[in-house]
């Protein structure tokens, strides 16, 4: 029964520390996420990297997978390296990312062998021979994927979640839940919301896991954010660039009135202090000025446009050129 090297499938070094590991994880979760990823192979590798996560980042299951690596002869019936090829990886439903949402079906068959139900059931670690005691269930990590306003407003999201879960006679079958999420206000791209509770079940009557949300903005033209600071393209007139002004600009934090300096040069920004997105700092909202050139269409438009190169004999704008 064959599967990879755990380590191997995050890139991390076998004496790797959990932030490490869970640095790793992130990065490729959101390379290989099947609703994100352009790879061929996104659902696969999303799979196999879920469930080197689920072993590695789980304490228990690590130390038994690193006895297992140090006698890999004890391990099982067979003999030889175990980690030749990986086998049964269920893509799934990946409208969220998910390490597993409960049962042992999205895994290998190496991982259910080594730690599926029947496995917790007659061990409790290398080299014991007992039950295993009353265990917390595993985190659990999907993706979220948010408009920009949610952050300054907060908002609320229902979410449809797919997995599994054990009856009463301990089998294993597919289970949809609905779970409504509260989305604080000053979230960022990339962070995490915890929903206690909310992920695998526990073992022998121990406590659920978590439910781990990453955030992601969808791509809006309006603005975008880097960190807590949002960032937005402001047009602006040939008369407004050259003589300043005022203006009302529809922006994430509300319509606003800004005074347009005069004298407008290339990748000029406007900051808006405390304007982009809540915090107990809030983080600024920069307005990038861009020169519209209005077309001239009409005959008093051309008019205007002569006048107005009448006004400038000695500007030569390719001067140097």
């Amino acid at each position: 029964m064959d599967s990879k090297n755990y380590y191997d499938v995050l890139g991390v070094d076998k004496k790797a520390g959990a932030d490490e590991i869970k640095k790793a994880f992130r990065k490729l979760a959101r390379k290989y996420h099947p609703d994100l990823s352009k790879e061929k192979d996104a659902a696969q590798r999303m799979a196999e990297v879920n469930e080197a996560n689920a072993v590695l980042s789980d304490a228990q299951k690590r130390a038994e997978y690193d006895a297992m690596l140090d006698a890999p002869r004890g391990f099982g019936a067979g003999a030889g390296n175990p980690f030749r090829s990986a086998e049964g990886f269920d893509s799934g439903d990946y409208q969220f990312r998910r390490q597993s949402m409960g049962g042992d079906a999205d895994y290998s068959d190496f991982f259910r062998q080594m730690f599926g139900d029947a496995a917790r059931a007659q061990r409790g670690g290398p080299g014991s021979g007992g039950p295993r005691a009353a265990m917390r269930g595993e985190d659990q990590h999907a993706s979220i994927e948010l408009d920009l306003t949610d952050s300054y407003q907060g908002s609320e999201r229902m979410l449809t979640l797919h997995g599994q879960e054990v009856t009463e006679d301990g089998e294993v079958r597919s289970q949809e839940r609905q779970l409504q999420v509260k989305i604080p206000a000053g979230v960022r791209e990339g962070q995490m919301i915890r929903l206690a509770g909310q992920g695998g079940p526990g073992y022998q009557g121990g406590p659920a896991g978590d439910l781990l949300l990453e955030v992601h903005f969808r791509p809006d033209k309006r603005w975008r954010a880097e960190g807590k600071d949002v960032y937005m393209p402001m047009p602006v007139s040939p008369w407004e660039a050259a003589l300043g002004g005022s203006a009302e600009v529809k922006t994430p934090a509300g319509t606003l009135e800004v005074t347009i300096p005069a004298g407008w040069s290339a990748g000029r920004k406007l900051r808006i202090k405390g304007k982009g997105l809540p915090a107990a700092t809030p983080g600024d909202l920069y307005l990038e000025l861009q020169l519209h050139i209005p077309p001239a269409t009409t005959e008093q438009e051309r008019e205007a446009y002569a006048a107005f190169a009448q006004a400038f004999p000695h500007y030569q704008p390719r001067q140097g050129v």
